[in-house]
């Protein structure tokens, strides 16, 4: 009978804390925008001024949440500032839009670096592991923390056409990290999804990797051929970067897309034209 009430007492100790949890989440999510955060976004984030009045509002929770969740840290003397954070949050949140997902629950560290910094690249050669220096822009570390270099950041911000942006670059990786496999198969809405989505995307990253080598120009980075994780991790820069291109020259993949995001890009720039 002890045992029982222990139980109990356990049970109704553990649901309090998520109730609670939940009605605090809830309050951030939706305490009034600061205007300092919102000058910022508009300043440093071209593709925050796209968004319906809606997402916009959506788009608020998130980050709250994000910068109430995550710390920032700087490397090589770099101090993080508001903008830095809210720069970061703004697109790493663009991909939580209409997802009614928990966000990025796998980690809880971003280090931001001045400019490019170097991470190691492990290979295995036979028995042997061997390990390169490699310049890097950004890196996702499976259930670790995201790495930027904040020059890019602001660059891949800035130009919204060019289909690079390290920030939605590197939080993809989480989205693909969510079920425990960077793999290029994020979590989708349905089951059903699944089916449609691995034929086009074996497919279309198999045409990528055969351009690449072949050295034609496409609407995705080549670097997209790496492998299916950079595939994906690619082609969500290029589907809110250059909307227009990627339904034009690959439909099917922008309709996979968004039924993964639940958004539209193309119809933000044709609504703001």
């Amino acid at each position: 009978m002890p045992e029982l009430i222990v139980i109990a007492l356990a049970l109704i100790a553990f649901f309090a804390y998520r109730f609670f949890r939940k009605r605090q989440r809830e309050a951030i999510r939706n305490r009034p925008f600061p205007e300092p955060w919102r000058e910022i976004l508009e300043q440093n984030m071209p593709l925050y001024r796209r968004l319906p009045a809606e997402l916009r509002d959506e788009l608020h929770g998130h980050v709250q949440l994000f910068v109430h969740d995550k710390q920032f840290y700087g490397f090589q003397g770099l101090e993080v500032t508001e903008e830095m954070r809210l720069t970061i949050a703004g697109h790493a949140c663009l991909l939580l839009l209409n997802r009614n997902c928990p966000g990025y629950a796998n980690f809880s560290s971003v280090y931001i670096y001045p400019s490019t910094f170097v991470g190691e690249q492990r290979s295995t050669n036979g028995m042997i592991e061997e390990v390169a220096q490699q310049a890097r822009l950004g890196e996702s570390w499976h259930r670790g923390p995201v790495i930027l270099a904040w020059d890019a950041v602001l660059h891949g911000a800035h130009d919204i056409n060019d289909g690079h942006n390290v920030v939605l670059h590197e939080f993809a990786h989480k989205l693909d990290d969510a079920d425990g496999r960077v793999d290029g198969a994020p979590i989708l809405h349905h089951h059903s999804h699944y089916v449609s989505w691995a034929r086009v995307m074996q497919r279309e990253f198999e045409q990528l990797q055969k351009n690449a080598a072949d050295g034609v120009r496409t609407v995705m980075n080549h670097y997209g051929a790496t492998n299916p994780a950079e595939f994906f991790a690619v082609l969500t820069e290029t589907f809110y970067e250059k909307p227009r291109q990627l339904k034009k020259h690959h439909p099917e993949l922008y309709t996979e897309m968004q039924k993964c995001f639940r958004v539209d890009p193309l119809a933000w720039i044709e609504a703001k034209t």
